[in-house]
C-alpha cells in the first residue's frame, strides 16, 4: 500500500512517515499543495494524508480537484482541532476522514484501515490468500501447506500488488510506479530481479502458484493446475 503524505509541518510529517514505514506501508512526502496536487493527480496511491493549511494551494482545494478530474483515491484530512468549518467543508467535498491534530498512531492508523477497507483494498494487517500461498504482510512472511519464508518488504510489496490485482497483468511500468513512486529512477532490470527472487521462492515452497511473464506487457499470477 503506497500513501501520500501532505503536510508543510516537516517534523509532523517525518514523524508520520516513520510510523506509516514502521507499519509496511510506502510513503511519499511533499510540503506544499500543489506538489500534493500533481503527485495525486497520478493515480498511483492508495490513500491520502492531506493538511488543509498549506503553502501554495490549501486541502480543500486539492479535494475539490481530484474530485472533480474523477480520482477517488481516499483521502483523510489532517485539521486543527476545533476547526468544525474545515471539516464539514472536507467531508462535503468528497473526504473519507479526518484526523484531529494532535492525534495518536492508534487512532491514525485505524482509520487508515478504515478508509481501504471502504475502498475494498486489503488492509495491510490482514493475510492476503491465492491459490495455496498466503501472504503476511504485517510479519512479511509467506507461507504454503504448512512451511513458511521470510520475504524482504519488496518482495512482499510486489507479491502483495500481484495478489491484490486478482489475476490482472501488471506493467513494468505499474509496478515501478507502486513500488518505488512514479518519479523513481529504478529501471526494469530491478523488477525483474524481485520477479526472480519470488519465483525462487514460490518453487522452494512447492506452491501451485507462479508469476508468469506476457512479454511486452507485464507479470500474471496464476494458479498451476495438475
Amino acid at each position: 500500500m503506497r500513501i501520500l503524505i501532505v503536510e508543510d509541518e516537516v517534523h509532523l510529517a517525518e514523524a508520520l512517515t516513520q510510523i506509516l514505514k514502521k507499519h509496511h506501508y510506502s510513503v511519499d512526502v511533499v510540503h506544499d499543495g500543489q506538489s500534493g496536487l500533481d503527485n495525486a493527480l497520478s493515480g498511483i496511491y492508495d490513500l491520502l494524508l492531506l493538511d488543509i493549511m498549506l503553502p501554495e494551494m490549501d486541502g480543500i482545494t486539492i479535494l475539490k480537484t481530484l474530485r472533480t478530474k474523477g480520482i477517488s483515491t481516499p483521502v483523510i484530512l489532517l485539521t486543527a482541532k476545533g476547526e468544525i468549518s474545515d471539516k464539514i467543508a472536507g467531508l462535503d467535498y468528497g473526504a473519507d476522514d479526518y484526523v484531529s491534530k494532535p492525534f495518536s498512531t492508534e487512532e491514525l492508523l485505524a482509520r487508515i484501515r478504515a478508509a481501504l477497507r471502504r475502498k475494498g483494498e486489503v488492509v495491510p494487517e490482514d493475510a492476503l490468500k491465492f491459490g495455496d500461498i498466503e501472504l503476511h504482510t504485517g510479519n512479511l512472511k509467506l507461507t504454503c501447506k504448512g512451511k513458511e519464508l521470510k520475504l524482504i518488504l519488496k518482495e512482499s510489496e510486489l507479491l502483495e500488488l500481484l495478489m491484490t490485482r486478482k489475476q490482472a497483468v501488471t506493467s513494468k511500468e505499474q509496478i515501478i510506479e507502486k513500488l518505488w513512486g512514479f518519479d523513481s529512477e529504478v529501471e526494469h532490470n530491478n523488477v525483474e530481479v524481485y520477479i526472480s527472487f519470488l519465483r525462487k521462492k514460490l518453487t522452494f515452497l512447492h506452491a501451485a502458484v507462479r508469476i508468469s511473464t506476457l512479454r511486452g506487457v507485464g507479470y500474471v499470477l496464476e494458479e498451476v493446475t495438475s
